[in-house]
């Protein structure tokens, strides 16, 4: 079991936040630094200093960091056409020593195409879009130097691109995909994800969907163990009654939905609840933090709950 960091910054934080809990996340030896791809904030919140950019936040976090990986749950296919994506991913990738992984979505949240101007089709053409897009951008990457890719989609054509720049990780860096789609979401996870995350899904929804993606990998012919499996959960961790009151309340949340949905309580509480997961398939849990101020909470679950669970850290 693996346990990585998973912020939202479109809550409210500045890129000095975000490189404190990166920096603090490394130092205590989880497994990666992931941010979610969002521009509008949810909730009864002030969202200030107002949203980061994914990927120049995590193109900041490269030069600033040295050994965690970075990601990004999820980049949405509607922010950005797939040429351009797999360069700045590309980039982004050589610029961290290739420790970056994309997590890639179709988009959901209305309101913040509207507030910045980005087109929002409907479901079946972003999943359509999503598509194309994990074609031209596994094709760009694996095209061979000297080469040139071509495609001809429904939404994006691509002539004579000479599919550069290459990434350090070969043949790509690791992709993600995700979420509670019963139909097109496991097809696609099959045909192109290293790894496969369902967030905040309790422990019987988790085995359900684990077991439509791994149905969708055998009938198209690949091991499904091949694929990684993840969760992610929100993170509300104390010592005592108290320390996971004052966190809870700290992200706005009740502590008894949080223990019923999230990741609450205390240390043992927390590796119990996890043990359910992994007892389902899932090999690696993402800890939303939404609270970018309390280090404390990270550097508590790296010394009492990671060494519980033969985890990194």
């Amino acid at each position: 079991m693996e346990l990585r960091i998973f912020t939202e910054p479109q809550q409210g934080a500045s890129y000095d936040q975000l490189l404190a809990v990166a920096r603090c996340a490394e130092d205590a030896g989880y497994g990666a630094f992931f941010r979610s791809d969002h521009y509008l904030k949810m909730g009864d919140v002030s969202g200030l200093p107002g949203p980061t950019d994914a990927w120049t936040t995590l193109a900041g976090l490269a030069r600033d960091t040295s050994q965690i990986r970075l990601g990004t749950l999820m980049t949405a296919a509607t922010f950005r056409y797939p040429g351009p994506l797999a360069i700045s991913v590309a980039q982004v990738d050589a610029m961290s020593g290739g420790r970056v992984e994309l997590g890639l979505g179709a988009g959901w949240y209305t309101e913040e195409h509207e507030a910045y101007g980005i087109p929002f089709p409907p479901v079946g053409e972003r999943f359509d879009r999503l598509g194309e897009q994990l074609q031209i951008i596994t094709g760009l990457w694996r095209t061979p130097l000297g080469g040139s890719f071509d495609f001809h989609g429904s939404h994006y054509t691509l002539t004579r691109s000479p599919a550069l720049p290459k990434p350090v990780q070969r043949p790509h860096p690791p992709i993600l995909l995700g979420g509670g789609g019963k139909r097109r979401t496991p097809v696609l996870a099959a045909r192109f994800a290293d790894e496969f995350n369902l967030p905040f899904a309790s422990v019987e929804d988790t085995a359900a969907q684990f077991g439509r993606v791994r149905r969708a990998c055998e009938r198209a012919g690949r091991d499904p163990g091949t694929l990684r499996l993840s969760n992610a959960l929100v993170l509300c961790c104390g010592r005592t009654d108290a320390e996971v009151r004052r966190r809870a309340g700290a992200i706005g949340r009740a502590e008894d939905e949080l223990r019923a949905n999230g990741l609450a309580g205390s240390p043992a509480e927390v590796v119990d609840r996890i043990g359910r997961y992994a007892e389902v398939g899932a090999e690696r849990i993402y800890l939303q933090v939404l609270d970018l101020t309390d280090l404390d909470h990270l550097e508590l679950v790296a010394a009492q709950v990671a060494p519980q669970l033969g985890a990194a850290p």
